[in-house]
């Protein structure tokens, strides 16, 4: 199936690793143009030779200014906006009381403010595209939210109501607006909270009910077609990619 994305132009964030890579590579292996962008230079400069991404910028999404100034890179570079994948790393782990006040401003900016600050930016030449496409990497956390994960659990959240605000006010515009709800990829943050251990791995791999972890791949393919010239008429939806993990009907 040819996707309509070849020389599509596309923006995704926190994408040196994991899930915002895996939709990079997707998107460029769909002949898509992709500038990429984490805090980390070494790790983003490294992605997009591994991809052979458009280009690449290391930027710390939630300071002030930096996603307006990564937007223009990504435009000044390609020529154009199509495609915004909005991604960053998950605010830290704990519990409502565990989690000092203190740590709230800090999410607050990362997860739901870096995704408004970013869309800003972008609307003005994504209104300018024919297949004008948003899509927000959230997790399975907004339908059924996490043990000790209060911060990510309350911003993303935050974050679907966003999505569905915006593919109303967009739609006029041919604009379409999703969220992307993972659970259980194996990405390198799975590894670590494994400690690296292989058996560990598999053993929480069983608990799953494909018996097995999802491969990054399998997700980026899944916002790859979001991005699509097939996916015109997807819009305000949260697409869960958890291989079952939450069939809840709803």
């Amino acid at each position: 199936m040819d996707l309509g994305l070849n020389n599509r132009k596309a923006l995704v964030t926190a994408a040196s690793r994991g899930l915002g890579k895996a939709c990079a590579a997707a998107l460029a292996a769909e002949g898509a143009s992709v500038f990429i962008a984490s805090r980390d230079a070494a790790a983003i400069e490294s992605a997009g030779k591994e991809i052979k991404a458009t280009g690449w910028k290391a930027a710390d999404v939630s300071m002030a200014g930096a996603p307006a100034a990564l937007v223009e890179a990504a435009i000044a570079k390609q020529g154009g906006l199509d495609i915004l994948v909005v991604n960053a790393g998950g605010p830290p782990r704990g519990t409502f009381e565990s989690t000092p006040l203190e740590s709230w401003p800090a999410a607050f900016d990362l997860t739901l403010m870096s995704a408004v600050n970013l869309v800003h930016a972008a609307l003005p030449r994504l209104k300018e595209s024919d297949q004008a496409r948003i899509v927000f990497i959230t997790s399975i956390s907004v339908r059924q939210p996490i043990p000790s994960l209060v911060l990510s659990n309350s911003l993303r959240a935050a974050v679907t109501g966003l999505a569905k605000t915006l593919a109303l006010e967009l739609a006029p515009h041919r604009i379409t607006v999703n969220c992307l709800a993972p659970d259980a990829i194996l990405t390198d943050r799975i590894r670590e909270l494994s400690g690296g251990d292989p058996a560990t791995i598999e053993a929480r791999a069983q608990h799953h009910p494909m018996k097995r972890f999802g491969d990054p791949a399998e997700f980026g393919a899944v916002c790859a077609f979001l991005c699509s010239s097939h996916a015109g008429f997807i819009s305000g939806q949260t697409v869960g990619v958890d291989g079952g993990a939450l069939v809840g009907v709803h």
